[in-house]
């Protein structure tokens, strides 16, 4: 896919894919690499402490990798579709790293109409690219810094519960996490009868996953399981979308 080259504003491509953004991309990812390699040998050397085999923790690592890579199509779905908006290194920074289509989208629909413009119309020119990139970022940063100022608010709040009644927190994650899920199964299932089909389609072949690996000792579906899930559900919601 290719931007497509305006008249006025500069070559939109030349800027999109320009050298400094690219190197720019690669070191965000090199970090994230770092990081990485950094947590799961933090995660080794506490394996003891927490009464694990380093067999378990390989297989812990295993489990959420796979599980990451239906997550991980359905944003690399939605990065393909922004390539001819931002070009390939703003879509790796920014829906690569934080996967959140809908809010860069909107930030950069925010930073386009300051200026007048829209996003992909007749007056996306490299400024307004730009300026849309940029309110992505921006917006990226106060989303980041948002949550580290929260989370210690969150711990701290946390351990007076713990002093004032320990059966709080203990309680708290049982009935805040499925709170949570509900929440997010009701909002997608009113969008269209697709995103139906697509839950009740998934839970079925995550639960025969489930059931196959307990009754026949397939251990290895535990750990697969809900990325075929994912992927099966996909498939067959896009084949219904199509038919």
């Amino acid at each position: 896919m290719a931007l497509r080259v305006v008249s006025t504003g500069g070559d939109l491509t030349a800027i999109a894919f320009h050298p400094i953004l690219w190197a720019l991309a690669v070191a965000v990812f090199a970090v994230i690499v770092l990081q990485s390699v950094i947590y799961l040998r933090a995660i080794r050397k506490s394996a003891t402490a927490a009464e694990l085999t380093q067999a378990e923790v390989t297989q812990a690592v295993r489990t959420g990798a796979v599980a990451a890579i239906g997550p991980s199509l359905a944003v690399a779905l939605v990065a393909l579709s922004l390539l001819p908006l931002f070009g390939t290194p703003a879509v790796l920074t920014r829906i690569g790293l934080v996967g959140s289509a809908p809010y860069d989208v909107a930030a950069a629909g925010i930073g386009a109409s300051t200026v007048g413009a829209s996003l992909g119309g007749d007056g996306y020119t490299a400024k307004v690219f730009a300026i849309s990139f940029a309110a992505m970022c921006v917006l990226g940063v106060l989303w980041m810094v948002s949550a580290l100022i929260i989370t210690p608010l969150f711990n701290q709040t946390g351990k007076v519960l713990r002093k004032v009644n320990p059966k709080v927190m203990a309680i708290a994650p049982l009935v805040v996490l499925p709170l949570a899920f509900a929440f997010l199964i009701i909002s997608e299932v009113g969008k269209s009868p697709i995103n139906g089909i697509v839950l009740v389609v998934s839970a079925v072949i995550g639960g025969a996953c489930l059931l196959a690996a307990m009754k026949w000792g397939v251990h290895w579906l535990r750990e697969w399981g809900l990325g075929i899930a994912i992927f099966g559900s996909l498939l067959v919601g896009a084949a219904v979308a199509v038919s």
